[in-house]
């Protein structure tokens, strides 16, 4: 069961749309709207994504009249994403070829 929630996880990180959409996030809350704007997906793709990012507790998502405004989870994966990328410029700079 636990290898499990573990695969949960990181494949909700191991997508390159989710991952878009959680990168877009670290800089602002943002609607569907702005998020397909900017990141140049469509609508279906982005919701489908947010989905799955909400039902795992890495956005959390409030209603703003008739639009709702996702956010980044401040308390775990703010800080999380932040690690991550210490920890890549630390140990994984012979990885990236960027």
């Amino acid at each position: 069961m636990l290898k499990e929630t573990y695969s949960i996880f990181f494949g909700t990180l191991d997508n390159k749309y989710r991952f878009k959409i959680i990168s877009l996030l670290r800089e602002g809350s943002k609607n569907v709207t702005q998020i397909c704007k900017v990141l140049n997906m469509n609508q279906t793709t982005v919701s489908h994504n947010l989905a799955r990012l909400k039902t795992c507790g890495f956005v959390f998502v409030r209603n703003d009249g008739n639009e709702r405004i996702y956010s980044l989870n401040s308390r775990t994966i703010k800080p999380l994403m932040k690690l991550i990328d210490e920890h890549m410029g630390t140990y994984c700079k012979k990885l990236c070829k960027c």
